[in-house]
């Protein structure tokens, strides 16, 4: 394939989500020479290109603060500009809180963070190819709308949340379960404005047995006055109304939203699409255009059906499809649902998190859970973003060495940017040090994480 030699870099990231923003913004701070490379026009991956929202959680169960950093630097810029009222209670119960934001104002945000860090960014740009020699990346191919080019560099870290630098590299990885290789089906989430909130709160207060759950701790008549924005699952009996008439063919046992910055508007993270092979064309397509059809479905549900909602207005099906889960590298060391849950504390962490294990199943309607002890913690090791095959590569995001079960808590935005300022930290080392990433002695990379404020659950 004929490529056209555009420069050298000293990292390079492959995805600019929020993890490989991140790992890209703490690489830059450092003074090293640093390359994004993003397909969309813009950052913040799931955040943005695939309409979720909330960001949940930077805390434990008890309410304990585990996401600091550049991440918690991101929300005090969101909220300096009127773009998020920062960490507030959970409705639901399922976390100790959420962080609505507003998804133009963090591709903003973020845009600035990668200026001001001096990285060098690529939009509309996907990776095709690799060169690799001895064991190691010289280089990447690329496409936009320049045509094919070729970018060297010193270390390469992969947050394409596809793992799409592992396979190139030829890296092994899983897919989906072990027992049958299924994953968690895709959502296509909708954004709903103009809902009148305090009638629908009114109608929430009036109906608590269509709201109410066995997670949630407070007391139903105090948890809608804690809340200044509605997150909630519910609405039981008139979903299976609307379904018994044909209305939603949708299949989840429950509708999940979350209002937004916004007052009045909410994302409806509740359709389900079952059965998608993510990694053919055809398929990808065919799960796009049942998400669409989805979220009609649900928009239609709630002008009949839900009090306040009668003039609402549907603003947008997300840009992309969301994807739970993709492949899972075979890292150094691959984390399993027992060191979560167990809270094993590894002695080289580079992030730590607290969310339960969250799998939407690929068999059906239900969602099942694990949460972990009140005050509980799980530790993300260094080993889990290296691989045994190729020396200068980095994990990231949701493409770090997790199985099924593991990748259903590690995979939410909070922790998937952590993990990428760990990531970022250690690209930024390797390079000033001139060492391979899997020789830096941790104490080094313990220092650095200290000093851009990770907590690593000391």
């Amino acid at each position: 394939m004929n490529s056209t030699f555009k420069g050298k870099y000293d990292l390079i990231v492959i995805g600019g989500g929020v993890s490989g923003t991140h790992a890209a913004y703490a690489a830059g701070r450092m003074g090293i020479k640093v390359l994004l490379i993003e397909q969309f026009g813009f950052l913040g991956g799931s955040l943005t290109a695939m309409g979720v929202g909330p960001m949940m959680t930077f805390h434990n169960r008890a309410g304990r603060q585990l996401i600091f950093g550049s991440p918690q630097e991101m929300i005090e810029r969101l909220i300096n500009i009127g773009a998020s009222p920062g960490h507030i209670i959970d409705g639901t119960g399922y976390c100790s809180t959420v962080t609505p934001f507003d998804a133009e104002g963090l591709k903003l945000v973020l845009d600035d963070m990668l200026v001001e860090a001096g990285v060098d960014v690529l939009f509309h740009s996907r990776l095709i190819d690799v060169k690799l020699s001895n064991g190691s990346i010289n280089s990447i191919i690329i496409h936009n709308k320049g045509g094919v080019q070729e970018y060297e560099g010193k270390i390469f870290i992969d947050a394409s949340g596809d793992s799409e630098l592992v396979k190139n590299c030829k890296v092994p990885f899983s897919i989906g379960r072990k027992e049958d290789g299924k994953s968690q089906p895709l959502t296509m989430n909708v954004k709903i404005g103009n809902v009148n909130s305090s009638q629908f709160r009114e109608y929430i207060k009036n109906n608590w047995d269509q709201f109410d759950d066995k997670i949630r701790r407070e007391e139903k008549s105090d948890i809608l006055e804690k809340i200044s924005r509605i997150s909630m699952w519910g609405l039981y009996d008139l979903w299976e109304k609307a379904k018994k008439n044909g209305e939603v063919t949708i299949p989840r046992d429950n509708v999940l939203f979350f209002e937004t910055n916004t007052e009045g508007e909410y994302i409806f993270n509740t359709s389900r699409i079952l059965g998608v092979d993510i990694f053919d064309g055809i398929s990808l397509s065919k799960a796009e255009m049942l998400g669409r059809k989805q979220a009609r479905e649900i928009y239609k549900f709630l002008l009949k059906y839900v009090p306040g909602f009668e003039n609402a207005s549907l603003l947008s099906t997300a840009p992309h499809i969301g994807i739970r889960e993709s492949r899972h590298p075979i890292a150094k060391y691959v984390i399993s649902s027992h060191d979560l849950t167990s809270e094993y504390h590894f002695e080289n962490p580079i992030a730590v998190g607290g969310y339960p294990i969250d799998i939407h199943s690929p068999d059906g309607e239900s969602t099942h859970s694990v949460h972990l002890k009140e005050d509980g913690m799980y530790y993300i090791p260094v080993d889990s973003i290296l691989t045994n095959e190729i020396d200068n590569l980095i994990l990231s995001g949701r493409s770090i060495g997790a199985d099924h079960y593991a990748s259903a808590a590690i995979r939410v935005t909070p922790i998937a940017m952590s993990i990428g300022q760990g990531a970022g930290i250690l690209a930024a080392i390797s390079v000033k040090r001139q060492s391979l990433p899997s020789e830096i002695d941790y104490k080094y990379l313990r220092e650095e994480l200290q000093t851009q404020e990770v907590y690593l659950g000391e």
